[in-house]
C-alpha cells in the first residue's frame, strides 16, 4: 500500500485493515505512517519506508520486502505528486521529476510485483488515478498527463498480466475533502471554492468514497475486472 501516510491512501489502508487485511504500509515519511498504523484494526500490519522517486531500486525493495511478509494478495498504489504548472512555466526537470514520481514508479512497481514468488496468483493492482487524467483541467496539464498515462498503461499491461493471473485497473476521482483540498482552500475566496463545488453534482467526495472503490477493485469483487478505469467523482465528469 503506497502513499499509506495521507489521505486517501491512508484511509485505504484503514479500510483494508478494518476488513481483515494485513497490509504493508509504505511511503517516505516514517511518523505520518505510524500514525496511520495506529488508526488500524487487527494486526500483522507492518511498515516499510520508502521512497518510490528511487525507480530503479523498486524491485530490490519489493523483493526484501515480501522476503519478510511473504507473497502479496494485491498492490494499491496511491503515492504521487501533484504539481499546479501551467504549459508556460513547464520545463524539461518539472516534467520529468513529476512522471518519475507519478508514473515512472508505478511501472517499476508492476514489473516488481509480477516477479517470481512477490505474488500470488489472483492478485489486483489498483493504482491512483484521477479525473484530470480524463477531463481537461488549465494550469495542470502536466499532472493531468501523468494520470492519464497511468490510465493507458493499465489498459495495456493488464493484457500481459493476465496470463500470469493478476489483473490491473485504476480508480479516477474527483476532488475529495482531503489535507491536499484544505491547502488549496487557503489561496481560494469563498466564491471561488463554492463555484468548484457546483461543479460536482453529488458534492464533493470524502476519502472513503474512493477507498471503497479502491477495495473493490482490489478484492474478490473485482476478480472479473482488468483494464478498467472507475471514475468516482460525484458526476463530475458527466456535466
Amino acid at each position: 500500500m503506497t502513499g499509506a501516510s495521507s489521505g486517501i491512501g491512508r484511509d485505504t489502508a484503514i479500510l483494508l485493515s478494518e476488513l481483515g487485511a494485513r497490509v504493508v504500509l509504505t511511503a517516505r515519511n516514517l511518523e505520518r505512517l505510524k500514525e496511520t498504523h495506529s488508526r488500524m484494526e487487527g494486526g500483522g500490519h507492518s511498515i516499510e519506508v520508502f521512497d518510490l522517486d528511487n525507480a530503479d531500486k523498486i524491485p530490490g525493495w519489493l523483493k526484501s520486502v515480501t522476503a519478510k511478509c511473504g507473497p502479496l494478495d494485491g498492490l494499491v498504489h496511491c503515492a504521487g505528486a501533484v504539481h499546479t504548472i501551467p504549459v508556460a512555466l513547464a520545463s524539461v526537470p518539472k516534467i520529468e521529476s513529476l512522471m518519475r514520481t507519478n508514473v515512472t514508479s508505478a511501472i517499476m512497481l508492476v514489473r516488481a510485483f509480477r516477479a517470481p514468488g512477490c505474488a500470488n496468483r489472483g492478485s489486483g493492482i489498483v493504482f491512483l488515478s484521477s479525473t484530470s487524467g480524463i477531463v481537461g483541467v488549465p494550469n495542470i496539464s502536466t499532472y493531468s498527463a501523468t494520470k492519464a498515462a497511468l490510465i493507458g498503461f493499465a489498459r495495456s499491461a493488464s493484457l500481459e498480466l493476465a496470463t500470469s493471473g493478476f489483473r490491473l485497473n485504476c480508480v479516477a476521482p474527483g476532488l475529495v475533502q482531503t489535507e491536499m483540498l484544505d491547502r488549496s482552500r487557503e489561496v481560494m475566496t469563498d466564491e471561488q471554492f463554492e463555484a468548484l463545488r457546483r461543479k460536482y453534482p453529488l458534492d464533493l467526495g470524502r476519502v472513503r468514497d474512493v477507498s471503497h472503490a479502491i477495495v473493490f477493485l482490489l478484492a474478490e469483487t473485482g476478480r472479473w475486472i482488468t483494464g478498467s478505469t472507475l471514475i468516482v467523482d460525484g458526476g463530475y465528469s458527466a456535466c
